[in-house]
């Protein structure tokens, strides 16, 4: 197993990204401390996980809420023995569809502020129990891009270039102290899209806009979380993983 015996802390673990990855950490072996703004669907799914033999804790907090997090942090250091694993999926309240030019503030910097606060916040708190341990790794999802002509994305592409921004200060401060920071960057995953959203048209976009024709599921998000998660990722830090199927070229 990639991660038995580590402690993974996932912040909006309810969501379909963070399901996902709290599934395949479970499954390589780690204890997965699930967080978010719904214990009952937290609950729901460390009761899956247990049921397929996995170890999970459930916290119900808001990521924004930085004496939450911070208190949360010591208590898994605490009780665990250990924070080896940090991954922030938290939704960023973004508003898409409309221009820029017609946008108001509020909806343009919603998505940037929720990024780099909750981004920062839990990071640092992860960080400082792995400074301790010598090791660590804090993962962050999304990435920057370029821009999508005929899409409105408002400030979300700005948000990701924040917290790229973000990751790069974090891997140089903290590689001294064996802690690697890294950035799963997709172009998309349409099983987080709802049935009923109307976006089929988009969704046949995103496949046809990729190399090898379709997108990344989330059991591919899953298990590339638990391999930059690994020691066989152990030299990776300060990078993206693309994984976008060639919607993004490096």
């Amino acid at each position: 197993m990639l991660l038995e015996g580590r402690n993974a802390i996932i912040y909006g673990a309810a969501g379909g990204i963070g399901s996902a990855v709290a599934r395949g950490f479970a499954r390589e072996g780690a204890t997965v401390h699930l967080t978010g703004r719904t214990l009952k669907k937290l609950d729901a799914l460390a009761d899956e996980i247990r049921a397929a033999g996995g170890k999970a804790e459930t916290t119900e907090f808001d990521a924004l809420d930085e004496a939450a997090i911070d208190e949360h942090a010591a208590s898994v250091a605490s009780s665990a023995g250990s924070v080896d694993i940090s991954m922030n999926v938290v939704t960023h309240n973004d508003v898409q569809g409309t221009p820029l030019v017609e946008m108001s503030l509020a909806d343009f910097e919603s998505p940037v502020h929720t990024a780099v606060r909750t981004n920062f916040l839990t990071a640092r708190a992860a960080a400082r129990h792995m400074i301790g341990q010598g090791s660590g790794v804090i993962l962050m999802f999304g990435g920057d891009g370029d821009p999508l002509p005929g899409y409105h994305l408002g400030g979300l592409q700005v948000a990701f270039s924040a917290m790229e921004a973000l990751r790069r200060g974090l891997a140089c401060e903290l590689g001294p102290n064996g802690i690697r920071v890294v950035t799963l960057r997709t172009g998309g995953i349409p099983e987080t899209i709802p049935a009923d959203a109307g976006l089929e048209d988009a969704i046949r976009d995103m496949n046809e806009a990729t190399m090898l024709k379709r997108t990344a599921s989330l059991e591919d998000v899953a298990r590339v979380a638990a391999f930059a998660a690994s020691d066989h990722a152990r030299s990776m830090t300060a990078t993206a993983l693309n994984i976008s199927c060639g919607t993004m070229v490096d």
